[in-house]
């Protein structure tokens, strides 16, 4: 894109784009308050090349904007704590709520062509990244975002005039990076990688859009004109359905939770017995995990009253305190509501080495909110590729992700609801809404079913934890995750 793009000199007069602007800027500023009424949030990254004026654009578009409803972030580097999360984690973290901008200075692109400049990564994590930035970039468009792709390009010389002149004074010198320097010295290897990054992520739904900040008036012009023109374009679009995409992923053959067995039995005595050992073995591999820096994500799934907490509690009692977290997954806060469904787990992923339990999950999409009605069917529809994709960035980040439904029948889930009901100290575990969704046991086991077929995945599979018996089914959970862990290891 950039070896065939060609700078223009324009002839436009100074007072004609002083009135160009201020137009463009009065319309952005009516859009900001369209968009708080689409809620449609609008996420912009500003790449280029150094000196090339991102923070000055950034700071010219922002000018008259309501700073309550924009955000801009700075992307420098990624710090100790970054880099022990997923490549894009620390880019989900910055997607905006409804309504709002956020203005990315530097993004993805920037830190994916200087980890292939400096040797940090290769071939094979350079092709797997542009791979996850394509479906980032895809969910966050079919998810409502839109988000728009600046590229500030300028000619060699003038970026070597414009470092020379930060240079020379006091004032200036520090926004000369060595990276900077090193742009002008290694100008055609960094055009060649952005160039294949450029062309690799250029697509109809995301596109990349070049702007000659040769001059600096013209560039704002340019980009105020291009953004105007694509927020209109968005609010006009925005009851376009998304594509349903059905990509070819390993699924592996899974049995329908009527053809479960659930007969299972086992004394206390004996579950406590192998409980010990199990727990002694777990220890020992959680000091494995963390030294080799293998990250774990589990998540519970399940029927009500089917054990998942006492299965949890069982687990975690042979962990290290430092080295895991449990999340329990209610309803989303407003501000979790207003991003992409995947934000709110995105953002409890664990540090390399360490694990996260999740007591409910992302599969909340294709369950209660599909049977509940709380989004589309074009979203849930939609959903069980995107989850797929989300556990796929896991395993290629290097996690081992297990995936637990805890089973019981109909008669089982009476009994212990009756229990707690008439148990003064576990009444506080029974809900009406409890009450509610065993009156949809038939379109629960329906769509848990669907959800288990297209979601278990040869790098994500499914374990159907059979909890009729809750001593058998705290062992067979402990004894999954000690196999997938020596897996890895071994």
């Amino acid at each position: 894109m950039l070896k065939n793009y060609e700078i223009r000199k324009y002839q436009i007069p100074e007072d004609e784009i002083r009135a160009l602007v201020k137009e463009k800027r009065e319309i952005l500023v009516r859009q900001q308050q369209q968009l708080k009424e689409h809620k449609l949030p609008v996420y912009v990254l500003t790449e280029g090349w150094g000196a090339a004026g991102k923070g000055t654009l950034i700071g010219n578009l922002i000018k008259d904007l309501d700073p309550r409803f924009f955000h801009v972030i700075h992307m420098g580097p990624p710090n100790e704590n970054e880099t022990r999360k997923p490549f894009l984690w620390r880019y989900m973290e910055t997607i905006p709520e409804a309504g709002k901008f956020v203005f990315l200075n530097s993004g993805w692109l920037d830190e994916t062509a200087e980890d292939w400049m400096c040797d940090r990564i290769g071939e094979e994590e350079l092709e797997k990244r542009l791979r996850q930035i394509g479906t980032f970039e895809r969910q966050l468009k079919d998810n409502g975002y839109l988000v728009v792709k600046l590229f500030l390009h300028i000619p060699k010389q003038e970026q070597k005039q414009r470092l020379l002149k930060l240079k020379e004074k006091k004032d200036t010198e520090w926004r000369v990076a060595d990276k900077d320097i090193l742009q002008i010295k290694k100008r055609e290897k960094y055009e060649k990688i952005y160039d294949r990054i450029l062309e690799a992520t250029n697509t109809g739904y995301v596109p990349w859009n070049v702007i000659d900040a040769v001059d600096k008036k013209q560039a704002l012009l340019q980009t105020l004109h291009l953004l105007t023109n694509q927020i209109s374009q968005a609010i006009e679009n925005k009851r376009i359905l998304p594509e349903i995409l059905h990509k070819d992923y390993p699924l592996l053959k899974m049995p329908e939770l009527s053809e479960v067995p659930l007969n299972q039995q086992m004394t206390k005595a004996e579950y406590e017995v192998r409980l010990k050992e199990l727990q002694k073995r777990l220890k020992k591999l959680h000091n494995k995990i963390y030294r080799k820096r293998i990250p774990i994500v589990i998540a519970y799934e399940g029927w009500d009253a089917a054990g998942k907490g006492g299965n949890i509690k069982r687990l975690t009692s042979a962990l290290d305190p430092r080295g895991f977290e449990v999340h329990p997954i209610a309803s989303p806060e407003p501000h979790e509501k207003a991003r992409h469904y995947l934000w709110r787990f995105y953002h409890r992923l664990p540090k390399d080495g360490h694990i996260a339990i999740f007591d409910r999950t992302w599969y909340g999409r294709v369950m209660v909110e599909r049977i509940e009605g709380f989004c589309s069917e074009n979203d849930w529809k939609r959903a069980y590729n995107e989850i797929n994709e989300f556990e796929k960035e896991l395993t290629d980040w290097g996690a081992i992700v297990i995936k637990f439904w805890v089973h019981i029948d109909q008669d089982t889930q009476l009994a212990r609801f009756t229990e707690r009901q008439n148990t003064p100290e576990k009444q506080w575990k029974i809900t009406d809404e409890d009450w509610r969704n065993r009156k949809k046991w038939d379109a629960y086991e329906a769509a848990v079913d669907e959800m288990i077929a297209k979601t278990s995945t040869e790098n994500a599979p499914w374990f159907i934890i059979q909890s009729n018996n809750k001593y058998y089914a705290r062992l067979q959970a402990i004894q999954i995750v000690i196999d997938e862990i020596e897996k890895r290891i071994l």
